[in-house]
């Protein structure tokens, strides 16, 4: 019988995305509670230890959070467990350190084309928004209108035009919403669940399918169509615009078997 909240992960669980060794132990670290759900998350020490080589073991990880060098959305953590997820800015240096400092590490949390966790380096002023994705939007018992994002932030008055799975473009400093992208025929999507996980290209088509799951096609640079769930996919640009943050490389085209190889080979 259980009592209380597992503490323990053994490491043949964790996500596959984390990318641990199997004969690194028989435990992995197991995520606090936070913003991001347990198999959609990088913890801050798989991404010190394990990602960025920046410590060697746990001790070091602790030591380095302790000394309040680890930033999450502009916020010190101090949990080596944190859940950062889906483009969560990660600053490594001193919270008070000035944009051009060289010294300060700035990271996004992305997806590559194969469905992994990927550090995507960016700028101190690109650093300072995010992209939100709007998974709930309702009224409070006083009628105050409200949104929530993917990453728990729940937003009151906000613009009444922004709705369920649309995209917000989020001040991190101060928490504003900058810029709104709707869910339409047209927008750049990123996939975030699947096995197309990481891929993203233009919004072709929705259908709709009453009592189940709305299916889209979406066509990414290279023509190529794919279809996945509708509540997968993240706005990350509208249809006249260009993405509103930076992203990984590889223009979320997936390879072939083939072609990894042809790659591999030159």
């Amino acid at each position: 019988m259980a009592r209380g909240p597992k503490k323990h992960l053994k490491r043949l669980i964790a996500p596959k995305h984390w990318m641990l060794d199997k004969m690194g132990g028989a435990w992995a670290p197991r995520p606090s509670t936070g913003p991001h759900k347990l198999r959609e998350c990088l913890p801050v020490i798989v991404i010190l230890r394990n990602r960025l080589k920046y410590a060697l073991n746990r001790r070091e990880v602790v030591q380095i959070v302790m000394e309040k060098l680890v930033q999450v959305d502009g916020k010190i953590r101090t949990d080596p467990n944190f859940p950062a997820g889906l483009m969560d800015v990660v600053t490594l240096g001193p919270h008070n350190a000035a944009a051009s400092d060289n010294s300060v590490d700035r990271f996004r949390l992305m997806y590559d084309v194969k469905g992994r966790f990927v550090l995507h380096k960016i700028d101190a002023k690109e650093a300072n928004t995010k992209l939100c994705k709007v998974v709930k939007q309702d009224f409070t018992g006083k009628a105050v209108s409200y949104i929530v994002t993917h990453d728990g932030r729940t937003i009151r008055y906000h613009d009444p035009i922004i709705k369920r799975n649309d995209t917000v473009l989020l001040d991190i400093r101060d928490g504003k919403v900058k810029d709104i992208i709707k869910m339409n025929i047209g927008a750049k999507v990123l996939v975030t669940k699947g096995k197309n996980r990481g891929r993203y290209g233009t919004l072709v088509s929705i259908e709709r399918h009453p009592g189940s799951f709305d299916i889209v096609t979406i066509k990414d640079a290279d023509n190529n169509s794919f279809a996945t769930r509708f509540d997968n996919i993240f706005a990350i640009a509208k249809a006249d615009g260009k993405p509103l943050v930076s992203l990984p490389k590889g223009r979320g085209v997936a390879p072939t078997i083939l072609q990894e190889q042809q790659a591999r080979n030159q």
